[in-house]
Protein backbone atom coordinates (compact mmCIF):
# COMPACT_ATOMS: atom_id res chain seq x y z
CA UNK A 1 0.00 0.00 0.00
CA UNK A 2 1.19 3.41 -1.37
CA UNK A 3 2.15 5.89 2.15
CA UNK A 4 2.72 9.60 1.41
CA UNK A 5 4.54 11.53 4.13
CA UNK A 6 2.48 14.62 4.62
CA UNK A 7 5.10 16.89 3.74
CA UNK A 8 5.96 15.68 0.13
CA UNK A 9 2.15 16.27 -0.56
CA UNK A 10 2.54 19.79 -0.03
CA UNK A 11 5.55 21.99 -1.82
CA UNK A 12 7.74 21.33 -4.36
CA UNK A 13 11.60 20.08 -3.10
CA UNK A 14 12.85 23.47 -3.69
CA UNK A 15 9.95 25.33 -2.04
CA UNK A 16 10.32 22.48 0.63
CA UNK A 17 14.38 24.27 1.17
CA UNK A 18 13.46 27.54 1.00
CA UNK A 19 10.45 27.43 3.61
CA UNK A 20 13.31 25.36 6.36
CA UNK A 21 14.35 28.44 6.20
CA UNK A 22 11.73 30.65 7.86
CA UNK A 23 13.10 28.83 10.76
CA UNK A 24 15.43 32.01 10.95
CA UNK A 25 14.68 34.63 13.24
CA UNK A 26 12.34 37.60 11.32
CA UNK A 27 14.08 40.40 10.47
CA UNK A 28 13.97 43.05 13.02
CA UNK A 29 14.20 46.85 13.15
CA UNK A 30 16.39 49.04 14.82
CA UNK A 31 13.43 50.10 17.01
CA UNK A 32 14.08 48.30 20.41
CA UNK A 33 10.45 48.01 21.75
CA UNK A 34 10.86 46.41 25.70
CA UNK A 35 8.59 45.91 28.57
CA UNK A 36 5.88 43.49 29.52
CA UNK A 37 3.71 41.33 26.90
CA UNK A 38 0.98 42.62 25.87
CA UNK A 39 -2.70 41.23 26.55
CA UNK A 40 -4.08 39.30 23.74
CA UNK A 41 -6.51 40.99 21.30
CA UNK A 42 -9.99 39.09 21.85
CA UNK A 43 -13.05 39.41 19.37
CA UNK A 44 -15.45 40.30 22.38
CA UNK A 45 -18.70 42.58 21.17
CA UNK A 46 -17.67 44.88 24.01
CA UNK A 47 -14.22 45.83 23.12
CA UNK A 48 -13.29 49.28 25.04
CA UNK A 49 -10.30 49.20 24.85
CA UNK A 50 -7.26 48.41 22.27
CA UNK A 51 -5.15 45.09 22.18
CA UNK A 52 -2.90 42.79 20.07
CA UNK A 53 -2.07 40.07 19.19
CA UNK A 54 0.73 37.98 21.28
CA UNK A 55 3.71 37.36 19.62
CA UNK A 56 3.25 33.77 18.37
CA UNK A 57 3.87 32.27 14.97
CA UNK A 58 3.24 29.01 13.40
CA UNK A 59 4.82 26.52 10.93
CA UNK A 60 2.17 26.71 8.09
CA UNK A 61 3.42 23.56 7.14
CA UNK A 62 0.66 21.76 9.50
CA UNK A 63 -0.47 18.05 9.41
CA UNK A 64 -2.99 16.49 7.85
CA UNK A 65 -6.73 17.57 9.80
CA UNK A 66 -7.29 14.21 12.24
CA UNK A 67 -10.92 13.79 10.97
CA UNK A 68 -9.89 13.01 7.38
CA UNK A 69 -6.76 11.75 8.07
CA UNK A 70 -8.16 9.11 10.32
CA UNK A 71 -11.35 7.82 7.56
CA UNK A 72 -8.53 6.96 4.96
CA UNK A 73 -5.39 5.73 7.63
CA UNK A 74 -6.80 2.27 6.69
CA UNK A 75 -6.40 2.86 2.87
CA UNK A 76 -2.43 3.23 3.94
CA UNK A 77 -2.50 6.94 2.31
CA UNK A 78 -3.31 10.48 3.63
CA UNK A 79 -4.88 13.89 2.03
CA UNK A 80 -2.91 17.04 1.01
CA UNK A 81 -3.70 19.03 4.25
CA UNK A 82 -5.16 21.91 2.03
CA UNK A 83 -8.61 19.96 1.53
CA UNK A 84 -8.91 19.95 5.12
CA UNK A 85 -8.08 23.37 6.03
CA UNK A 86 -9.18 24.97 2.52
CA UNK A 87 -5.91 26.59 1.86
CA UNK A 88 -4.28 25.65 -1.79
CA UNK A 89 -0.63 24.02 -1.29
CA UNK A 90 1.03 26.61 -3.26
CA UNK A 91 -0.15 29.09 -0.60
CA UNK A 92 1.15 27.25 2.70
CA UNK A 93 4.66 28.12 3.70
CA UNK A 94 5.27 30.75 2.31
CA UNK A 95 8.84 32.61 2.89
CA UNK A 96 8.67 35.20 5.23
CA UNK A 97 11.54 37.40 6.92
CA UNK A 98 15.37 35.99 6.72
CA UNK A 99 14.51 33.78 3.90
CA UNK A 100 13.20 36.49 1.82
CA UNK A 101 16.50 38.18 1.77
CA UNK A 102 18.27 35.27 1.58
CA UNK A 103 16.57 34.48 -1.40
CA UNK A 104 16.74 37.64 -3.29
CA UNK A 105 20.06 38.61 -1.99
CA UNK A 106 18.89 42.23 0.26
CA UNK A 107 21.33 43.20 3.00
CA UNK A 108 20.58 45.23 5.53
CA UNK A 109 21.56 48.51 4.27
CA UNK A 110 19.90 48.34 0.92
CA UNK A 111 16.42 47.13 3.17
CA UNK A 112 16.95 49.95 5.08
CA UNK A 113 16.76 52.17 2.23
CA UNK A 114 13.18 51.06 0.94
CA UNK A 115 9.95 52.75 1.54
CA UNK A 116 7.57 51.36 3.94
CA UNK A 117 4.82 49.19 2.71
CA UNK A 118 1.39 49.04 4.19
CA UNK A 119 -1.61 45.69 3.75
CA UNK A 120 -4.44 47.46 5.48
CA UNK A 121 -7.36 44.60 5.31
CA UNK A 122 -10.48 46.49 4.86
CA UNK A 123 -11.83 46.30 8.63
CA UNK A 124 -15.40 45.97 10.44
CA UNK A 125 -16.61 48.18 13.04
CA UNK A 126 -19.04 47.36 15.93
CA UNK A 127 -21.27 49.52 18.40
CA UNK A 128 -20.39 49.52 21.84
CA UNK A 129 -21.79 52.11 24.75
CA UNK A 130 -18.49 54.41 24.00
CA UNK A 131 -19.09 54.35 20.72
CA UNK A 132 -17.16 52.68 17.19
CA UNK A 133 -15.08 50.34 17.40
CA UNK A 134 -13.00 49.08 14.71
CA UNK A 135 -10.92 46.25 14.16
CA UNK A 136 -7.55 47.69 12.20
CA UNK A 137 -5.76 45.08 11.05
CA UNK A 138 -3.01 44.24 8.06
CA UNK A 139 0.79 44.07 7.99
CA UNK A 140 3.78 46.15 7.36
CA UNK A 141 6.25 45.23 5.45
CA UNK A 142 9.00 46.38 2.84
CA UNK A 143 9.13 45.15 -1.18
CA UNK A 144 12.52 44.61 -2.22
CA UNK A 145 13.54 45.77 -6.17
CA UNK A 146 13.34 42.60 -7.49
CA UNK A 147 14.17 42.32 -11.65
CA UNK A 148 12.18 40.05 -13.37
CA UNK A 149 14.09 37.61 -14.22
CA UNK A 150 14.75 36.62 -10.88
CA UNK A 151 10.68 36.83 -10.30
CA UNK A 152 10.30 34.70 -13.65
CA UNK A 153 12.81 31.73 -11.85
CA UNK A 154 11.11 32.26 -8.51
CA UNK A 155 8.08 31.93 -10.00
CA UNK A 156 9.31 28.71 -12.38
CA UNK A 157 10.81 26.82 -9.42
CA UNK A 158 7.75 27.78 -6.64
CA UNK A 159 4.39 28.40 -8.41
CA UNK A 160 4.16 27.75 -11.89
CA UNK A 161 3.80 23.94 -13.09
CA UNK A 162 3.40 22.14 -16.65
CA UNK A 163 4.89 25.83 -18.41
CA UNK A 164 7.28 28.56 -17.39
CA UNK A 165 6.66 32.15 -17.37
CA UNK A 166 8.29 33.08 -20.62
CA UNK A 167 5.57 30.67 -22.52
CA UNK A 168 3.02 32.85 -20.94
CA UNK A 169 0.73 35.31 -22.48
CA UNK A 170 2.10 38.74 -21.56
CA UNK A 171 -1.11 39.80 -19.28
CA UNK A 172 -0.53 36.08 -17.45
CA UNK A 173 3.48 36.83 -17.24
CA UNK A 174 2.52 40.29 -16.06
CA UNK A 175 0.69 38.85 -13.26
CA UNK A 176 2.76 36.20 -12.27
CA UNK A 177 5.35 38.58 -10.98
CA UNK A 178 3.05 40.94 -9.64
CA UNK A 179 1.80 38.13 -7.06
CA UNK A 180 5.47 36.41 -6.62
CA UNK A 181 7.04 40.13 -5.76
CA UNK A 182 4.10 40.60 -3.36
CA UNK A 183 4.97 37.05 -1.42
CA UNK A 184 8.91 37.97 -1.52
CA UNK A 185 8.42 40.77 0.67
CA UNK A 186 10.33 41.41 4.04
CA UNK A 187 7.98 41.82 6.92
CA UNK A 188 8.91 44.63 9.53
CA UNK A 189 8.37 43.29 13.18
CA UNK A 190 8.16 45.30 16.54
CA UNK A 191 7.07 48.94 14.32
CA UNK A 192 5.08 51.58 15.62
CA UNK A 193 2.18 52.02 12.92
CA UNK A 194 1.95 55.73 11.34
CA UNK A 195 -1.37 57.60 12.40
CA UNK A 196 -4.19 56.23 10.33
CA UNK A 197 -6.44 59.07 9.26
CA UNK A 198 -9.98 58.32 8.47
CA UNK A 199 -12.66 60.10 6.31
CA UNK A 200 -16.33 59.72 4.99
CA UNK A 201 -16.30 57.30 2.11
CA UNK A 202 -18.83 57.54 -0.44
CA UNK A 203 -21.85 55.14 -0.34
CA UNK A 204 -20.98 51.74 -2.53
CA UNK A 205 -23.56 52.46 -5.78
CA UNK A 206 -21.53 55.69 -6.32
CA UNK A 207 -18.54 54.83 -5.69
CA UNK A 208 -17.93 52.87 -8.97
CA UNK A 209 -17.85 49.54 -7.30
CA UNK A 210 -19.56 46.23 -8.76
CA UNK A 211 -22.74 44.68 -7.08
CA UNK A 212 -25.48 47.21 -6.66
CA UNK A 213 -26.59 49.85 -3.35
CA UNK A 214 -25.07 48.50 0.15
CA UNK A 215 -23.70 51.04 2.27
CA UNK A 216 -24.32 54.86 2.57
CA UNK A 217 -22.06 57.68 2.49
CA UNK A 218 -20.72 59.22 6.02
CA UNK A 219 -22.18 61.81 7.38
CA UNK A 220 -18.54 62.45 9.68
CA UNK A 221 -15.92 60.59 10.97
CA UNK A 222 -13.13 62.91 10.07
CA UNK A 223 -9.87 62.11 12.48
CA UNK A 224 -6.35 60.48 13.06
CA UNK A 225 -5.87 57.93 15.20
CA UNK A 226 -2.33 55.97 16.11
CA UNK A 227 -2.57 52.21 16.63
CA UNK A 228 -1.26 51.86 20.80
CA UNK A 229 0.99 48.89 20.26
CA UNK A 230 3.52 48.31 17.93
CA UNK A 231 3.40 45.25 14.99
CA UNK A 232 4.43 41.29 15.92
CA UNK A 233 7.72 40.15 14.90
CA UNK A 234 5.72 39.20 11.65
CA UNK A 235 4.46 42.66 11.10
CA UNK A 236 1.48 42.29 11.78
CA UNK A 237 -1.08 43.95 13.72
CA UNK A 238 -4.63 43.38 14.45
CA UNK A 239 -6.25 45.41 16.90
CA UNK A 240 -9.84 46.91 17.93
CA UNK A 241 -9.44 50.86 18.53
CA UNK A 242 -12.61 52.84 20.20
CA UNK A 243 -12.95 55.97 17.62
CA UNK A 244 -14.57 59.62 17.83
CA UNK A 245 -18.01 59.93 17.13
CA UNK A 246 -17.66 63.32 14.67
CA UNK A 247 -21.17 63.54 13.47
CA UNK A 248 -21.41 59.31 12.60
CA UNK A 249 -24.75 57.71 13.30
CA UNK A 250 -24.97 55.54 16.09
CA UNK A 251 -24.63 52.22 15.21
CA UNK A 252 -28.07 51.46 17.59
CA UNK A 253 -30.26 53.86 15.56
CA UNK A 254 -29.57 52.93 12.45
CA UNK A 255 -29.32 49.84 10.04
CA UNK A 256 -27.86 51.65 7.44
CA UNK A 257 -23.47 50.76 6.85
CA UNK A 258 -21.44 53.55 7.18
CA UNK A 259 -18.19 53.47 5.19
CA UNK A 260 -15.11 55.26 6.35
CA UNK A 261 -11.77 55.67 3.84
CA UNK A 262 -8.58 54.56 6.17
CA UNK A 263 -5.14 55.58 5.29
CA UNK A 264 -1.97 54.96 6.83
CA UNK A 265 0.78 57.73 6.46
CA UNK A 266 3.55 58.05 5.98
CA UNK A 267 3.56 54.73 4.22
CA UNK A 268 2.53 53.56 0.35
CA UNK A 269 -0.67 51.05 -0.74
CA UNK A 270 -1.64 51.72 2.94
CA UNK A 271 -4.90 52.56 2.15
CA UNK A 272 -8.70 50.57 2.86
CA UNK A 273 -12.62 50.68 3.51
CA UNK A 274 -13.68 50.60 6.90
CA UNK A 275 -17.26 49.39 7.02
CA UNK A 276 -19.36 50.59 10.63
CA UNK A 277 -21.72 47.69 11.32
CA UNK A 278 -25.12 48.54 12.82
CA UNK A 279 -25.44 46.49 15.89
CA UNK A 280 -28.38 44.28 13.88
CA UNK A 281 -29.11 43.40 10.68
CA UNK A 282 -27.47 40.27 8.10
CA UNK A 283 -23.99 39.74 7.22
CA UNK A 284 -22.98 37.84 4.43
CA UNK A 285 -19.97 35.63 5.13
CA UNK A 286 -18.53 34.45 2.09
CA UNK A 287 -15.59 31.93 0.78
CA UNK A 288 -13.64 32.80 -2.02
CA UNK A 289 -11.99 30.25 -3.82
CA UNK A 290 -14.20 28.01 -5.94
CA UNK A 291 -17.29 29.90 -4.78
CA UNK A 292 -17.12 33.31 -6.31
CA UNK A 293 -13.87 32.59 -8.02
CA UNK A 294 -12.62 29.96 -10.39
CA UNK A 295 -9.49 28.31 -8.89
CA UNK A 296 -10.03 24.55 -8.52
CA UNK A 297 -7.63 24.06 -5.63
CA UNK A 298 -8.36 20.11 -5.81
CA UNK A 299 -6.23 20.07 -9.35
CA UNK A 300 -2.65 20.66 -8.22
CA UNK A 301 -2.03 22.37 -12.43
CA UNK A 302 -5.10 23.91 -12.85
CA UNK A 303 -5.53 25.68 -9.06
CA UNK A 304 -1.42 27.13 -9.85
CA UNK A 305 -2.82 28.81 -13.03
CA UNK A 306 -5.33 30.10 -11.82
CA UNK A 307 -3.85 31.41 -8.82
CA UNK A 308 -0.54 32.96 -10.55
CA UNK A 309 -1.29 33.59 -13.55
CA UNK A 310 -4.49 33.51 -14.99
CA UNK A 311 -7.19 36.24 -14.48
CA UNK A 312 -9.44 35.69 -11.37
CA UNK A 313 -12.58 34.30 -12.89
CA UNK A 314 -15.92 34.51 -11.55
CA UNK A 315 -17.56 31.54 -11.04
CA UNK A 316 -20.70 31.30 -13.48
CA UNK A 317 -23.01 34.34 -12.78
CA UNK A 318 -22.25 34.44 -8.98
CA UNK A 319 -21.82 37.56 -9.12
CA UNK A 320 -25.34 38.85 -10.74
CA UNK A 321 -26.68 36.99 -7.06
CA UNK A 322 -24.52 39.07 -4.81
CA UNK A 323 -25.33 42.02 -6.55
CA UNK A 324 -29.19 41.22 -6.21
CA UNK A 325 -28.77 40.31 -2.30
CA UNK A 326 -26.92 44.10 -2.21
CA UNK A 327 -30.21 45.58 -4.31
CA UNK A 328 -32.89 43.74 -2.81
CA UNK A 329 -31.37 44.54 0.98
CA UNK A 330 -29.64 47.51 0.83
CA UNK A 331 -28.64 47.17 4.37
CA UNK A 332 -26.59 43.98 4.14
CA UNK A 333 -23.21 43.81 5.63
CA UNK A 334 -20.61 41.49 3.12
CA UNK A 335 -17.22 40.10 5.04
CA UNK A 336 -15.19 37.92 3.17
CA UNK A 337 -12.83 35.31 4.63
CA UNK A 338 -10.65 33.42 2.67
CA UNK A 339 -7.70 31.69 4.59
CA UNK A 340 -5.28 32.10 2.02
CA UNK A 341 -2.62 34.25 3.85
CA UNK A 342 -2.48 37.81 3.91
CA UNK A 343 0.46 38.22 0.96
CA UNK A 344 -1.89 37.68 -1.57
CA UNK A 345 -5.09 39.41 -0.02
CA UNK A 346 -4.48 42.36 -2.23
CA UNK A 347 -5.51 40.36 -5.37
CA UNK A 348 -8.26 39.31 -3.55
CA UNK A 349 -9.98 42.50 -2.71
CA UNK A 350 -9.22 43.81 -6.13
CA UNK A 351 -11.12 40.87 -7.44
CA UNK A 352 -14.25 41.74 -5.27
CA UNK A 353 -14.16 45.25 -5.51
CA UNK A 354 -14.21 44.29 -9.47
CA UNK A 355 -17.20 41.63 -9.44
CA UNK A 356 -18.87 41.77 -5.79
CA UNK A 357 -19.81 44.11 -3.50
CA UNK A 358 -17.50 46.00 -1.22
CA UNK A 359 -17.20 44.71 1.92
CA UNK A 360 -14.86 43.98 5.08
CA UNK A 361 -12.09 41.48 4.81
CA UNK A 362 -10.44 38.31 7.38
CA UNK A 363 -7.92 36.60 5.68
CA UNK A 364 -4.86 34.48 7.58
CA UNK A 365 -1.86 36.36 8.92
CA UNK A 366 1.41 35.64 9.77
CA UNK A 367 0.93 35.83 13.45
CA UNK A 368 -2.03 34.10 15.32
CA UNK A 369 -2.82 35.23 18.86
CA UNK A 370 -3.68 31.78 20.69
CA UNK A 371 -3.83 28.39 20.32
CA UNK A 372 -7.33 28.39 18.78
CA UNK A 373 -6.30 30.11 15.81
CA UNK A 374 -3.59 27.86 14.90
CA UNK A 375 -5.78 24.78 15.10
CA UNK A 376 -8.45 26.23 12.78
CA UNK A 377 -8.16 29.77 11.67
CA UNK A 378 -11.40 29.80 10.02
CA UNK A 379 -13.13 29.01 13.34
CA UNK A 380 -10.96 31.53 15.13
CA UNK A 381 -12.04 34.09 12.28
CA UNK A 382 -16.04 32.75 12.56
CA UNK A 383 -15.92 33.15 16.24
CA UNK A 384 -14.54 36.23 16.31
CA UNK A 385 -17.32 38.15 13.99
CA UNK A 386 -20.25 36.30 15.52
CA UNK A 387 -18.95 37.65 18.74
CA UNK A 388 -18.74 41.02 17.67
CA UNK A 389 -22.29 41.21 16.17
CA UNK A 390 -24.03 39.03 18.79
CA UNK A 391 -27.32 40.24 17.63
CA UNK A 392 -27.28 40.25 13.92
CA UNK A 393 -27.91 37.25 11.66
CA UNK A 394 -25.56 35.66 9.44
CA UNK A 395 -25.19 34.30 6.06
CA UNK A 396 -22.46 31.36 5.53
CA UNK A 397 -21.70 30.70 1.86
CA UNK A 398 -18.74 28.04 0.71
CA UNK A 399 -18.47 25.17 -1.21
CA UNK A 400 -17.87 21.37 -0.40
CA UNK A 401 -14.04 21.32 -1.44
CA UNK A 402 -12.35 22.11 2.18
CA UNK A 403 -13.77 20.15 5.39
CA UNK A 404 -13.18 22.91 7.80
CA UNK A 405 -15.96 24.35 6.13
CA UNK A 406 -18.03 21.20 6.32
CA UNK A 407 -17.61 21.09 9.92
CA UNK A 408 -17.35 24.60 11.04
CA UNK A 409 -20.07 26.14 9.52
CA UNK A 410 -23.11 23.90 11.02
CA UNK A 411 -21.06 24.42 14.61
CA UNK A 412 -22.03 28.03 14.27
CA UNK A 413 -25.42 26.93 14.24
CA UNK A 414 -25.12 25.00 18.16
CA UNK A 415 -22.37 27.24 19.28
CA UNK A 416 -24.45 30.72 18.04
CA UNK A 417 -28.16 30.27 18.70
CA UNK A 418 -29.94 31.94 16.02
CA UNK A 419 -27.31 33.73 14.94
CA UNK A 420 -26.97 31.26 11.90
CA UNK A 421 -29.56 32.85 8.96
CA UNK A 422 -28.49 30.06 6.11
CA UNK A 423 -25.72 28.23 5.36
CA UNK A 424 -24.95 27.84 1.23
CA UNK A 425 -22.74 25.15 0.11
CA UNK A 426 -21.36 24.85 -3.54
CA UNK A 427 -21.39 21.17 -4.00
CA UNK A 428 -18.24 21.18 -6.24
CA UNK A 429 -17.83 16.94 -6.14
CA UNK A 430 -21.08 17.69 -8.45
CA UNK A 431 -20.58 20.59 -10.45
CA UNK A 432 -16.22 19.52 -10.97
CA UNK A 433 -15.21 16.18 -11.69
CA UNK A 434 -12.03 17.44 -11.16
CA UNK A 435 -12.81 17.27 -7.14
CA UNK A 436 -12.35 13.94 -6.42
CA UNK A 437 -11.73 14.59 -2.81
CA UNK A 438 -14.15 13.15 0.63
CA UNK A 439 -16.04 15.18 2.76
CA UNK A 440 -18.70 15.02 5.56
CA UNK A 441 -21.99 16.04 5.95
CA UNK A 442 -22.19 14.50 9.50
CA UNK A 443 -22.56 18.56 10.91
CA UNK A 444 -25.81 18.81 9.10
CA UNK A 445 -28.01 16.15 10.87
CA UNK A 446 -30.35 17.63 13.40
CA UNK A 447 -30.09 20.66 11.39
CA UNK A 448 -33.35 22.52 9.87
CA UNK A 449 -33.17 21.67 6.03
CA UNK A 450 -34.90 24.83 5.43
CA UNK A 451 -31.84 26.52 7.12
CA UNK A 452 -29.10 25.38 4.80
CA UNK A 453 -28.90 24.20 1.13
CA UNK A 454 -26.12 22.38 -0.96
CA UNK A 455 -26.47 23.74 -4.58
CA UNK A 456 -25.02 23.21 -7.98
CA UNK A 457 -25.64 26.71 -9.78
CA UNK A 458 -26.07 30.15 -8.62
CA UNK A 459 -29.64 30.22 -9.87
CA UNK A 460 -30.25 27.88 -7.37
CA UNK A 461 -29.58 30.93 -4.58
CA UNK A 462 -32.52 32.75 -7.11
CA UNK A 463 -35.87 33.40 -5.44
CA UNK A 464 -35.17 32.76 -1.87
CA UNK A 465 -36.90 35.14 1.01
CA UNK A 466 -33.64 34.99 2.71
CA UNK A 467 -34.21 38.15 5.05
CA UNK A 468 -36.98 35.86 6.59
CA UNK A 469 -35.26 32.74 6.72
CA UNK A 470 -36.09 30.77 3.40
CA UNK A 471 -33.00 29.04 2.99
CA UNK A 472 -33.80 25.82 0.74
CA UNK A 473 -35.10 25.94 -2.61
CA UNK A 474 -37.38 23.35 -2.85
CA UNK A 475 -37.24 22.87 -6.59
CA UNK A 476 -34.12 21.30 -6.01
CA UNK A 477 -33.64 17.80 -4.78
CA UNK A 478 -31.44 17.41 -1.82
CA UNK A 479 -31.91 14.25 0.04
CA UNK A 480 -28.92 13.81 2.12
CA UNK A 481 -27.29 11.40 4.29
CA UNK A 482 -25.32 12.26 6.82
CA UNK A 483 -21.44 11.01 6.83
CA UNK A 484 -18.48 10.99 4.81
CA UNK A 485 -19.34 11.38 0.84
CA UNK A 486 -17.39 10.35 -2.05
CA UNK A 487 -15.03 7.74 -0.81
CA UNK A 488 -13.23 5.31 -2.74
CA UNK A 489 -14.69 2.09 -3.15
CA UNK A 490 -18.34 3.75 -4.14
CA UNK A 491 -19.29 3.50 -1.21
CA UNK A 492 -19.91 7.08 1.12
CA UNK A 493 -18.44 4.66 3.72
CA UNK A 494 -19.60 5.41 8.00
CA UNK A 495 -17.30 6.82 9.97
CA UNK A 496 -17.61 5.50 13.94
CA UNK A 497 -20.64 3.50 13.07
CA UNK A 498 -22.87 6.03 11.60
CA UNK A 499 -24.90 4.47 8.61
CA UNK A 500 -23.94 4.15 5.59
CA UNK A 501 -26.49 5.89 2.41
CA UNK A 502 -25.91 7.68 -0.39
CA UNK A 503 -27.62 10.66 -1.50
CA UNK A 504 -29.80 11.14 -4.56
CA UNK A 505 -28.37 11.43 -7.85
CA UNK A 506 -30.03 14.68 -8.91
CA UNK A 507 -30.35 18.02 -8.29
CA UNK A 508 -27.76 19.59 -5.63
CA UNK A 509 -28.37 16.35 -3.69
CA UNK A 510 -26.13 14.86 -6.01
CA UNK A 511 -23.44 14.77 -3.24
CA UNK A 512 -21.45 11.48 -3.68
CA UNK A 513 -18.31 11.72 -6.14
CA UNK A 514 -17.54 8.24 -6.30
CA UNK A 515 -13.61 8.11 -6.77
CA UNK A 516 -11.35 4.53 -7.49
CA UNK A 517 -8.74 3.45 -5.01
CA UNK A 518 -5.94 3.65 -8.26
CA UNK A 519 -7.37 7.58 -9.09
CA UNK A 520 -6.68 8.07 -4.68
CA UNK A 521 -3.46 6.91 -5.34
CA UNK A 522 -2.60 8.36 -8.28
CA UNK A 523 -3.87 12.22 -7.08
CA UNK A 524 -1.27 11.31 -3.96
CA UNK A 525 1.24 10.33 -6.75
CA UNK A 526 0.68 13.42 -8.39
CA UNK A 527 1.19 15.70 -5.27
CA UNK A 528 4.76 14.13 -4.32
CA UNK A 529 6.06 15.48 -7.44
CA UNK A 530 4.86 18.84 -7.50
Amino acid sequence: MLSLGVSSLLLPAALLTLVAATSTPNLRVAIDVTGPEHPLITPSPVELSPSRTRKHRRDLLSSVEGDIGSVLSGLGSSIPSFVASGIPAWFQGLPTGDSVKSSLGVDDSQLAALPTQALNIDPYANWTAQGWNVRFHGNIYKQPNTSNSTLDSLANKLFIYGTSVQDLPPDQQAQTRNLTSEIFVVQQGDVNVSTIHLEPASSQGSSGEAGGGGATTATGGTQDITLPYPTTPEGDFDVFVPIAQNGLMAGNSTQQIQRLNTYITNTTLGNSTAFLVPSQGLTVISDIDDILRITKIYEPEQGLLNSFARPFTPWENMPDIYANWSRSLPNMHFHYLTTTPEQVTRNYMQFIYSNYPGGSFDTRPLNFSDVSATLSIRKFLLNKIFETFPQRKFILVADTSNSDVMKDYPQMVTDFPGQVQCIFLRNTSATDSGDKFPYTTEGFKGLNQSQYMFFLNPNDLMGLDIANGQCYNRSIAENLTFGYQGLPFSSTAAVNGSANGTTTAKGAGALVSHMSVGWLLFSMALWCFL
